[in-house]
C-alpha cells in the first residue's frame, strides 16, 4: 500500500454527487448513522499526537486523503485536493499512507483508496468520499461544509 516511512503528506488546500459515483460524497461522519463505519475518530487529537507525521488542521477546514504507493486514483485526487487547497483560503490537505497506518485505517473505517475525509476547522469529519473525485465536486461539499 506504500512506501515504508513515507508517512503524511501535508498539502495546502473538497465534493458532493449523487451515490455510486466515481468520488461521491457520503454526508457524514462513521459513527454519525449516516455511514455507519465505526467509531467517529478524533482527528485533531491524532495529528496533535504525531502519529502522522508534522501536520495541523487547516483555519476553515482539512481534507485529509487516505492512499497508497500504486494508486492511479490516489494521484487524480492528490493533484485535485491540492489544487482546491490552493484556492480555498484556510484549507488544508493532509494525505495518509494507507500502508503505513494500517491501525488508523481501521478505525477510521477506510475500506478503499483513495478515500477523502472532510473535516471542519475543530477536526470533525463532516464527509467522506471514495475514489476520485473532481476539482467541482470537492468545492461543492466545501462550500456546504464552511
Amino acid at each position: 500500500m506504500g512506501e515504508p516511512g513515507a508517512g503524511a503528506v501535508r498539502r495546502g488546500g473538497a465534493a458532493e454527487t449523487g451515490a455510486g459515483e466515481p468520488g461521491a460524497v457520503g454526508s457524514g461522519a462513521p459513527g454519525s448513522g449516516a455511514e455507519g463505519n465505526g467509531p467517529a475518530q478524533d482527528w485533531a487529537r491524532v495529528f496533535a499526537s504525531g502519529a502522522v507525521g508534522d501536520v495541523r488542521l487547516g483555519e476553515r477546514a482539512t481534507l485529509v486523503q487516505f492512499s497508497t504507493a500504486f494508486c492511479q486514483p490516489c494521484r487524480a485526487t492528490r493533484r485535485v485536493l491540492d489544487q482546491v487547497a490552493g484556492l480555498v483560503p484556510g484549507v488544508a490537505h493532509v494525505e495518509i499512507d494507507a500502508e503505513d497506518h494500517l491501525a488508523l485505517v481501521r478505525t477510521a473505517g477506510i475500506e478503499a483508496t483513495p478515500t477523502v475525509l472532510f473535516l471542519d476547522a475543530s477536526g470533525r469529519e463532516v464527509r467522506r468520499a471514495s475514489g476520485a473525485p473532481r476539482r467541482d465536486q470537492v468545492l461543492t461539499a466545501l462550500a456546504r461544509m464552511l
